[in-house]
């Protein structure tokens, strides 16, 4: 099977757990790192520079890691050379994390329109900076350089494509690997992702790895890209939104097997209450854990025929035992 090296760090099986705001949380992690048996590596949600430099409690919190976790695995936004610098340089000396991604992929408008996320690349001398910041100050870690990596997409729009040119600016400053989502900034998520551009990619940079991102929905679709582009590992987001057993199906597939995870609703449910009850304790507050769980069940519920009232039933649940009384009211069986 294929092996992905990120610095010192060899990642087995080639699948890397997409940074999702508000969803990559610590808990989230934790249920995909179960269902993979611990193998691959998994990406805090995005963290802001500048917040994580003047140390804001929420921030902070955000960076908390399982003392399982390895790789700890942090994802930085910034647009300001000195500023990314300083968060690198505060996670190496705190012995934060063991590896850091860059934030060059966000399409959301309130991000872009700042000149940030998937936009910042087309300013090819700023995007220079912002690495070779990054790349110094991470080089100066007491147990050796802190490996730094980015994500991008293809560019802001089709007339303003910045993915090659950002690929041999990312391996002249000495980034680690390389990431492409195959969609540009204006596409969002519609249409289809671009495969072939990861490939070209892939043949401008052939000194250091290429991830490629996009329209990964199962396990063959992991397989199939990688085959198809030569990339060197995937990046898993949507794919496994309400599905952390997706992680389980890559590690199979990877490892030469075919079969694939069919939760029942009785399997899934027991997944929602974990997954909520894991919330309340890394937010240390039930209630926060399961209201900040609705924005999953959407997810988790796709596919099952459940009715539009249950599903609100269980979008207005704000305790355990809330959520625990719509769940037994399910037809599990």
């Amino acid at each position: 099977m294929t092996e992905l090296r990120i610095g010192p760090f060899t990642v087995y099986p080639p699948v890397v757990l997409a940074p999702m705001a508000g969803i990559t949380n610590a808990p989230f992690r934790t249920l995909c790192r179960e269902f993979s048996g611990g193998k691959g590596l998994f990406v805090s949600e995005m963290i802001t520079s500048r917040a994580l430099v003047e140390r804001d409690a929420k921030t902070m919190r955000l960076i908390r890691f399982d003392a399982t976790e390895k790789p700890r695995s942090i994802q930085l936004y910034g647009v300001d050379p000195v500023t990314v610098g300083k968060a690198v340089r505060m996670i190496v000396d705190e012995d934060l994390a063991d590896h850091i991604d860059l934030n060059f992929g966000c399409p959301v408008p309130k991000v872009t329109r700042k000149g940030g996320g998937s936009a910042l690349p087309y300013k090819r001398r700023l995007l220079r900076r912002i690495l070779h910041e990054a790349v110094r100050n991470a080089e100066r870690g007491n147990a050796g350089p802190v490996p730094v990596t980015m994500k991008m997409r293809k560019g802001i729009d089709d007339d303003h494509l910045t993915y090659l040119d950002a690929g041999r600016i990312a391996a002249e400053e000495g980034i680690a690997a390389i990431a492409l989502h195959g969609r540009t900034a204006r596409q969002h998520y519609s249409g289809t992702a671009d495969w072939d551009a990861i490939a070209r990619l892939k043949e401008a940079v052939p000194e250091i790895p290429v991830l490629g991102n996009g329209d990964i929905w199962s396990a063959a679709d992991a397989v199939r890209m990688m085959r198809q582009t030569g990339c060197d590992g995937v990046v898993v987001g949507r794919g496994c939104l309400g599905r952390p057993w997706l992680f389980k199906d890559l590690v199979n597939a990877f490892e030469g097997g075919t079969e694939t995870a069919r939760p029942g609703l009785r399997e899934v449910a027991a997944v929602m209450r974990r997954h909520a009850e894991l919330l309340g304790e890394w937010l240390g507050d039930e209630a926060r854990g399961v209201i900040d769980f609705r924005k999953h069940i959407a997810w988790y519920t796709k596919g099952f025929s459940i009715g539009s009232r249950m599903r609100s039933r269980l979008a207005m649940a704000s305790s355990l035992a809330e959520l625990d009384e719509c769940l037994a009211a399910l037809d599990l069986d």
